[in-house]
């Protein structure tokens, strides 16, 4: 026969306090232009991706306080080799900034084919840390 009055005490003592637990802070998304893009129309034809990667160790701590700009030829391509410039795809493609291994806000960055830009935040990116930029355009053929 089960004892009721002894599972619920059991009950009780593993009850979570909703007062102790961790509440994670809300997050800023940038407001993002609403433009509506051109239609895409491909008969008999394909979409080819275009992908480029770019990396880059950072060999001092990089105090964000006020922002920071680190220039293209800093980073490597995917085939180890240092790059003069990024290849950004516009308006045929997008870029993703991955910061320790997590990608980015679009809001916190902007990227042209000479350099990179974070914007100013109460942070640092430490010394060791890989920075990832992911190029993406799209043609057709």
């Amino acid at each position: 026969m089960v004892n009721y009055r002894k599972h619920r005490k059991i009950e009780r003592q593993w009850a979570c306090d909703c007062e102790d637990r961790f509440i994670w802070p809300h997050i800023k998304v940038s407001t993002i232009p609403t433009v509506a893009p051109p239609p895409v129309i491909v008969p008999n034809g394909e979409i080819i991706p275009t992908v480029n990667r770019y990396f880059y160790i950072v060999t001092s701590d990089i105090d964000l306080t006020n922002g920071a700009t680190l220039p293209a030829n800093l980073f490597f391509h995917d085939n180890g080799n240092p790059i003069p410039e990024f290849s950004i795809f516009n308006p045929n493609g997008y870029v993703n900034l991955y910061i320790n291994g997590v990608m980015q806000e679009g809001g916190i960055y902007t990227i042209t084919t000479t350099s990179l830009t974070l914007n100013p935040y109460n942070s640092t990116i430490y010394k060791g840390t890989p920075i990832i930029i992911e190029s993406l355009g799209f043609s057709t053929k």
